[in-house]
């Protein structure tokens, strides 16, 4: 759960409104998610399911536990978000993909998601983890690469609607 804290303070940090959705009630507590703007206990795709959501929607998976992910990611990418991104190593990405082709997700919904989550920044802390989430977040919300400023002739920012280069 330092990983989800963690990406709370950094999703309220860059304006977000942070909801934070577990079934299990010791985890899901304003205690540990102290700049959540919404901690709620129920099972995450029950919640998701009624919840409204649109082409803004940034829905990270950080739990690692296929009873949770599955049914959750099922439903996240049958929706039309920004963003669906999912915690853990490939070898979980890759059980959790055979899952969700057993439940019918589509290989079009399967290229939707961010797995593993995050850039490549060598991140070994909570902290250092969701700065690698976030930033790729930003660069898939902004059209931006990832790759360092330094030595390319890409333009440094980007049209705020549309992801097109801006004079900088």
């Amino acid at each position: 759960m330092d990983f989800a804290s963690a990406l709370a303070r950094a999703g309220k940090f860059l304006g977000y409104h942070v909801t934070v959705c577990d079934a299990r009630p010791v985890f899901a507590t304003r205690a540990r998610f102290p700049d959540a703007d919404e901690v709620v206990v129920d099972w995450p795709h029950r919640y998701l399911r009624g919840t409204e959501t649109d082409a803004r929607t940034v829905l990270c998976v950080l739990t690692h536990d296929a009873k949770f992910d599955v049914p959750l990611l099922k439903v996240a990418l049958a929706l039309p978000v920004a963003f669906v991104g999912a915690l853990g190593s490939r070898r979980t990405h890759e059980d959790r993909t055979r899952r969700l082709r057993e439940e019918g997700v589509s290989a079009r919904e399967l290229a939707r998601l961010r797995s593993p989550i995050g850039l490549d920044l060598g991140a070994r802390t909570p902290e250092e983890t969701a700065l690698s989430i976030v930033a790729e977040v930003v660069a898939a919300r902004r059209g931006g690469t990832g790759v360092p400023l330094t030595g390319t002739d890409t333009p440094i920012h980007r049209d705020a609607d549309h992801g097109a280069a801006t004079a900088a």
